[in-house]
């Protein structure tokens, strides 16, 4: 095992511990600032991966821009304090265990099913053509186009949502 696998298992393994961590903090404060540390092992693996562009789009757009909304809506609508779960039970652990597994399972097939072709190999000849940004912005724009929109205005609307809840309670 070389310094490079090392390193990815590492960056890896912080990724999914504070993953959990964010799903599992009471305080949404807390979840949004291990969310901010998931990203970032996430671009860090972009990075080994050497997808620079991709890593720097991570961390500006991800962990900067739309965190940056998370914590203003959280702070917005006052929830750090006087938390009472919305699911009570021990109905829902075991919902979520299930859910877990399924996930697992799912992980699971597709890690056999993988295409042989796939890695650097196949990358590299598009990112030569193409160069980084091109590579990104052409599929993004053309084949994902309405996603991206779509993804635009679910954040534009629970930005307004979140402003009217606050207008609400004031």
């Amino acid at each position: 095992m070389d310094i490079s696998q090392l390193v990815f298992y590492l960056f890896a393994g912080v990724a999914v511990a504070s993953g959990v961590l964010m799903i599992t903090r009471k305080n949404p404060v807390y979840s949004a600032m291990y969310l901010v540390l998931t990203l970032f092992s996430v671009a860090a693996i972009y990075v080994l991966l050497d997808a620079h562009f991709l890593a720097a789009l991570q961390i500006v757009i991800y962990a900067g821009a739309i965190l940056v909304l998370f914590l203003f809506v959280i702070m917005l609508l006052n929830l750090g304090h006087d938390f009472v779960p919305d699911l009570r039970g021990k109905f829902w652990w075991f919902v979520g265990i299930g859910l877990g597994l399924v996930l697992f399972a799912e992980l699971f097939v597709l890690a056999r099913n993988a295409p042989e072709a796939s890695g650097p190999d196949v990358l590299a000849p598009l990112l030569r053509s193409q160069g980084a940004v091109g590579a990104v912005a052409e599929p993004l724009f053309e084949n994902y186009v309405v996603a991206v929109e779509v993804t635009g205005v679910l954040l534009l609307v629970a930005m307004v949502g979140a402003v009217v809840i606050a207008k609400r309670k004031v």
